[in-house]
């Protein structure tokens, strides 16, 4: 089991997450803020590496604006020795990483306007192209909710699962889905699992603010059954804890096998 915490460490005074204003972008400002990002990853994994902290939810925030289209610069390309030595620095000290992009910039399953499906897809390329940059391996992943209800789930999540099926490999090969604390849970998210082979991130915490209530719907057996099965089909053993459980100076603390 590996343990550790997502994305901000309040022991070494430097953040990874570093950004600007949006009307103040420039080249300049991107490279000067995503070198100084990369310094401090590297910080960061370094202390969770003293603290035997051996899994690291690496922040969304690394490179600004890398989905969007005023961000035109190859920046894969000119950070491309900074990716390769935190990818190697994971890769010789056995840790583990995800990503979690914010729930606002990913709704696969949204269903107007459709502008919305399309920058969430962005935001997914720019995450794969990260932990592609670092040159880690399909153990690194990127974690996201099914997104919105709009009055009616099972459509909800059938869209989730037609666009899933449109995503470029790149991101299928990381992608995780993880239950939230207020409308899909365990049971949904199985299900979707069950439809699309879509790994999924079971987070203790909001199993119990949002555990299955319907008749019939999944149990703990049905978990335990699934994790027994063939690789193939299994879902992906990751569990994150709530805040109470086992506590870090980043927050609350995650499990991994």
């Amino acid at each position: 089991m590996k343990i550790g915490y997502p994305c901000i460490n309040r022991s070494i005074g430097c953040s990874s997450g570093r950004t600007f204003r949006l009307s103040s972008y420039s080249g300049e400002r991107l490279e000067e803020t995503v070198r100084e990002n990369l310094r401090c990853l590297g910080e960061i994994l370094r202390f969770n590496r003293r603290a035997c902290l051996l899994f690291f939810r690496i922040g969304s925030g690394l490179v600004p604006f890398a989905s969007h289209p005023v961000c035109t610069a190859d920046w894969q390309e000119a950070f491309a020795e900074g990716f390769r030595g935190i990818g190697r620095f994971i890769r010789e000290h056995d840790m583990r990483v995800s990503m979690h992009p914010p729930d606002q910039f990913v709704v696969i399953n949204a269903k107007d306007p459709p502008d919305i499906v399309g920058r969430s897809v962005a935001e997914l390329r720019y995450h794969a192209a990260l932990l592609d940059a670092m040159h880690l391996d399909e153990t690194a992943k990127i974690q996201i909710h099914v997104g919105g209800v709009y009055g009616d789930p099972e459509s909800a999540m059938e869209r989730f699962c037609t666009e899933y099926s449109r995503l470029d490999g790149s991101i299928l090969r990381r992608l995780v889905v993880e239950n939230d604390d207020s409308q899909y849970t365990l049971a949904d998210c199985l299900r979707i699992h069950e439809e699309t082979g879509i790994p999924v991130l079971f987070d203790v915490f909001h199993h119990t603010v949002n555990p299955p209530s319907a008749p019939g719907c999944r149990s703990g057996r049905t978990l335990r059954r699934d994790l027994a099965a063939p690789p193939r089909r299994r879902p992906d053993g990751r569990l994150q804890y709530p805040p109470d459980a086992r506590r870090t100076e980043g927050g609350a603390a995650r499990g991994e096998p």
